[in-house]
This record gives structure tokens, sequence and C-alpha cells, in this order.
């Protein structure tokens, strides 16, 4: 029996304090990418706008956009997308294949939609759609993913939007797809399944990465990227955060985004913050990265709802893969896959549904008591 007294603790529950660690990380993240993207773009942005602050205004519209979705999403009770997983998932797939038949191409990748004169990626919000629908599918199981088959079975309405983003962005469907497997993971009680799939994995890959040639000469320039002319870029990076040293050349002092670290403001901007902060700067920015999924896993260690732990959990899953895929890729750890770095990386839409998904996060904070252990 509930009581006025059980009735308001759940009220109070329900209506908390968001989780202010995570928005104070969320925010110095993107104030610092502000900072860091007009010193990277300014040289660009002069040569090419006769504006040095031209990707900066662009970039801060779009964070302002951001901050406002952050807000409102934070204020709304995260239960509510539980019944707009699948109709956002199925416009997600509409967007996607709409990029196929309308999409624009930049720099030889056809990857936006337009609107009058905005543009923005689909395949940013396929990602939120992926973590939505998943959170649902497997809440409603009530975390019983135990054969290997039901893995399979959750993972199977993703395939669809997985090989529509990989036509034309592979490392996007890769995030995806790595985000799909943390979910399963978590909810599965197994490891060695894992295994399997793994293995699985690393064969589709190797057979996808052997059906174009160009794909077969993108290993052979991660692996002698001094020996092929679109090795140039990542030659140009390794410069950067070879130069930068320990304290690095001070704020503003880069010579490697005067154009030779082609469109640097994107994918490269880490190397550039290695070059201007040096190893010293690099690695308080990956603590700050590491802030934010620490403080991420600890709303998901917590939360009391199934659905809502979940959510966070992809969430952090996102965060964790792309900031782990993009530096290695700056530091040709791995071959280059153009993936932005989170929060500090140009890119509109991307900031736009990053700040969502902090909001989403902080609504699930809230609804946490403090000091006990959740679902998850």
């Amino acid at each position: 029996m509930t009581g006025p007294d059980s009735a308001g603790k759940e009220k109070k529950q329900r209506n908390g304090a968001p989780d202010y660690g995570l928005c104070l990380v969320v925010l110095i993240l993107a104030g610092f990418g502000l900072v860091v993207l007009y010193s990277t773009s300014a040289w660009n942005g002069q040569v090419k706008f006769a504006d040095p602050a031209y990707y900066l205004k662009k970039q801060l519209l779009a964070t302002s956009l951001g901050l406002a979705a952050m807000y409102a999403v934070s204020c709304i009770d995260f239960r509510r997308w539980k019944n707009l997983a699948v109709p956002g998932y199925l416009i997600s797939l509409v967007l996607q294949a709409a990029v196929l038949f309308f999409g624009d191409e930049y720099n030889g990748s056809k990857r936006w939609l337009s609107i009058g004169p905005l543009s923005f990626q689909p395949s940013e919000f396929a990602k939120v759609a992926v973590i939505v629908l998943l959170a649902r599918v497997i809440s409603g199981r009530g975390k019983k993913i135990v054969t290997l088959w039901q893995m399979l079975g959750v993972m199977l309405p993703t395939l669809p939007l997985v090989g529509l983003v990989g036509t034309n962005n592979l490392s996007t469907a890769i995030i995806i797809m790595g985000i799909a497997v943390i979910l399963i993971f978590v909810a599965s009680p197994g490891y060695l399944r894992f295994v399997f799939i793994g293995a699985g994995g690393a064969g589709f890959l190797a057979v996808f990465l052997s059906l174009e040639s160009y794909r077969l000469e993108r290993l052979a320039i991660w692996r002698h990227p001094e020996a092929y002319e679109k090795g140039y870029q990542t030659m140009q990076g390794l410069y950067a955060i070879g130069s930068g040293g320990l304290f690095g050349v001070g704020f503003g002092g880069s010579l490697q985004k005067l154009g030779f670290v082609p469109e640097a403001q994107n994918d490269m901007i880490f190397s550039i913050v290695c070059e201007e902060f040096g190893l010293v700067g690099a690695v308080l920015l990956m603590l700050l990265f590491v802030l934010l999924v620490w403080r991420l896993y600890s709303i998901a260690l917590h939360v009391q709802d199934l659905f809502g732990c979940l959510v966070v959990t992809g969430i952090m899953g996102h965060i964790l893969i792309q900031v782990i895929l993009n530096i290695a890729v700056v530091t040709n750890t791995i071959p280059n896959t153009g993936i932005t770095l989170p929060f500090v990386s140009y890119g509109g839409t991307s900031v736009l549904f990053l700040l969502s998904e902090m909001g989403l996060a902080l609504n699930i904070s809230r609804s946490h008591p403090h000091g006990e252990h959740g679902i998850c």
C-alpha cells in the first residue's frame, strides 16, 4: 500500500537535482571547444571566406542551440522518449535513405541533407535513435539476453540503419555498431558469446574492406603514411603533435594549422591541441573526457529505471568510442576513418545532438536517489 509519504518520496526522487558535475564538465568542454576551434580555424576562415571568425560563428550558433536543447531535454521526463523510440528510428531510416538520393556532397563524401540555407547530418540523429531504440528493446525484455540468438535478435533492428549509414559514412556505422554491442554486453550475463561476435565482426570487416581497393589503400597508407600522397594529412598531424613538446607552442602559435594540416578544424583538431598546449594540455583534455564518462557511469550505476540506465550507458558508449577512435586516428594508431572529436571538432549537427544527449542524461540523473545502487 502506498501512502502519502512514499508518494512524496517518489516525487522527490523524480524531481531531484541533476548531476551538476556532469553539467560542469560538459560546459567546460563546450567552452574549450569553441576557443580551440577559433584558434584552429581562423586561418582557413580568412583564406576561404575573408572572415577569421567564420567557423566560430557557425559553431557558436550550433552550440547555443545545443545548450538550449540540453536544457529543454533535461526538463522532460526521460520515460516519455520510450514511446518515441520506434518512430524516431523509422525517421532516421528515412533521412538516411534520403541522403543517398538527395544528399549534398562535400570533400568527396555525401553525408548532408539541406533544407533551405540549413544543412545537417542525419547520421548524428541516427546515433541517438539507436540508443533509445535498443534501450527500449532490451528493457522490454527485462534484461534477459542469454543466448547468442537473443543477442542477434536485439541487434537485428540496427543493421538496416548501419547498412544505410555505412554506404557513405563507414566511421559512423562503426560507432553505431559499437553502441549496440556495448548495450547488449551490459544486458548479457555472459562473456564468451562476445568472443564469437568479435570474431564474426572482424571477419565481416575484413571482407568489407577487401571489396573496395581504396579501403585496402587506406590500410597501406596507415602502415606507411610517408610513402603515399594521401598520407600527407596524417604526417602533418604527427608533425604538429611532435612539435608541441611538453607544454606546447602557446595558444594561437600553431604553424601546422596554416594550411599544412588540411581542414584542421575537423577531424585533426586534436593534433593542433597537442601543438599549442603540448602533452600537458592534451592529457588535461583527455582527463576531461574521462570525467565526463565517469559521471555518466555514475548515473547509469545508480538509476533505478532499466530503460534510463541503458540510455545513459549508450550515451557513455557513444562518447567513449568516438573519443578513442578520433585520438587513435590522429596519432595514426588506426587507419584514418574521419571521426570528429566530441565538443571540440567543427560540426554544428554533432554538437547539437551531443548536447541533447547530455540533456537526456541530466534528466535521468534527477531520477535516482543518491547513494543507492541502481538496476543495471
